[in-house]
């Protein structure tokens, strides 16, 4: 089996920048490749698992890091090529290696189109639909264990296979939908590109939506939420204001907050478009809401609140951090509340909308508050948040028996 390497070769000049290789050896034969990618000494730990050192800021961090994720996608498709050579069971060569390496598609396969895709969303700012398909590549990726899928190996009983993969992991069924649906809409754009025909290979998958309990607490208990003592638990102390941010924001999703931008708040009123729907939404700026903007340093990034802190990180990630860091502490605080409900940031929101219909808000009011698109989504969205009428009606029956 040949094996991959990535090497470095430092300019014979000083101050200058040096080159990278890929290395193949098999049969104790080297062949190398050159990628063109460049980069300082400085920069390069041949001893370092990675490689790259991501020791620079601005621009030239942000390049280094795309060039890492590139050498790695470029060492997958070198290492997968070799896998499929040992599989066909024919001697080969590290020459053979290299001209199927270097000889271009006819045509992308899954993954490369993938990324293809993922690229051009982001380019357009469709940020969140590309995060998605990062999201299913990454799953269906440690499925198949391998960095190239042709695209006549999609078929029905590939994704019967995944989902089946998917269930002995323990994901529920509305999670396995979730990547079905994603990976279907990758698989149709293929199809208007022209890169396959369409086989329907998820006619035998489910890709459905089952309904799920939405949770919503009372105003007591957000009084109490909101009235802890957490000066000896920062994170926690966090957590709950960026909680009580989304309350007193008439349920703002915590997507929206993070990118929230100080310029967003003028004269008095906070505007925002939703990350999920683009609608815009005007808010009255109160003073709980600059209670809690007050109490955390801002300086030197253009966001309203602390979630996205590091303007030379990565944006996604760090609001991807930061919340599952909210979610795992208010987790943490709902139990320390004794409360039945699991408390996330989206109890903010149920609990905004039920309150306000316990309070006689009028509905139309109120779907204009959440931003939802029509009143009977909000009739829908409050028909799933309390169920009481309901139960009482079913109780009554029984009694009657």
């Amino acid at each position: 089996m040949a094996t991959v390497k990535v090497i470095f070769r430092a300019s014979s000049v000083a101050d200058r920048e040096g080159r990278l290789f890929y290395q193949i050896i098999h049969n104790r034969v080297t062949r190398q490749i050159s990628t063109g990618y460049k980069l300082f000494p400085s920069e390069w730990d041949g001893l370092y698992a990675g490689g790259l050192l991501l020791n620079s800021k601005g621009k030239r961090h942000a390049y280094l890091a795309t060039l890492k994720s590139r050498i790695a996608e470029d060492k997958a498709r070198l290492e997968c090529l070799v896998a499929r050579l040992d599989r066909a069971g024919e001697s080969y060569t590290v020459g053979d290696v290299v001209k199927l390496y270097l000889t271009p598609s006819n045509r992308e396969d899954f993954f490369t189109f993938t990324r293809m895709l993922i690229g051009q969303l982001r380019q357009v700012g469709k940020t969140h639909t590309a995060e998605r398909y990062v999201t299913v590549m990454n799953s269906f990726g440690r499925f198949r264990r391998e960095n190239e899928l042709l695209w006549e190996e999609v078929d029905s009983d590939l994704m019967v296979e995944y989902e089946t993969y998917l269930k002995s992991r323990g994901v529920c069924p509305n999670t396995s939908s979730y990547y079905m649906r994603g990976l279907r809409a990758i698989y149709n754009r293929a199809v208007e590109k022209g890169m396959t025909v369409q086989r329907e290979p998820f006619k035998y998958v489910y890709t459905g939506i089952d309904k799920t309990i939405k949770r919503a607490v009372p105003l007591k208990v957000i009084r109490q939420i909101r009235d802890l003592d957490l000066t000896l638990f920062p994170t926690m102390d966090f957590a709950r204001d960026i909680f009580m941010f989304s309350f007193y924001t008439r349920g703002m999703s915590f997507i929206d907050m993070a990118y929230l931008k100080k310029k967003d708040l003028q004269g008095g009123t906070l505007s925002y478009r939703r990350q999920k729907t683009g609608q815009q939404l005007f808010v009255k700026w109160e003073k709980p809401m600059q209670e809690i903007v007050d109490k955390y340093n801002t300086n030197g990034t253009p966001y309203l609140l602390p979630i996205i802190r590091d303007m030379n990180a990565d944006i996604r990630r760090q609001y991807k951090n930061a919340a599952h860091l909210v979610n795992d502490k208010l987790k943490k605080l709902g139990e320390k509340l004794g409360l039945t409900v699991p408390l996330t940031s989206y109890v903010a929101r149920h609990g905004w909308a039920s309150i306000a219909r316990s309070r006689n808000i009028p509905l139309a009011i109120i779907s204009e508050a959440m931003g939802h698109d029509s009143e009977k989504t909000t009739r829908i969205y409050l028909a799933s948040l309390d169920t009481t009428s309901v139960d009482k009606a079913n109780s009554r029956i029984l009694k009657a028996l």
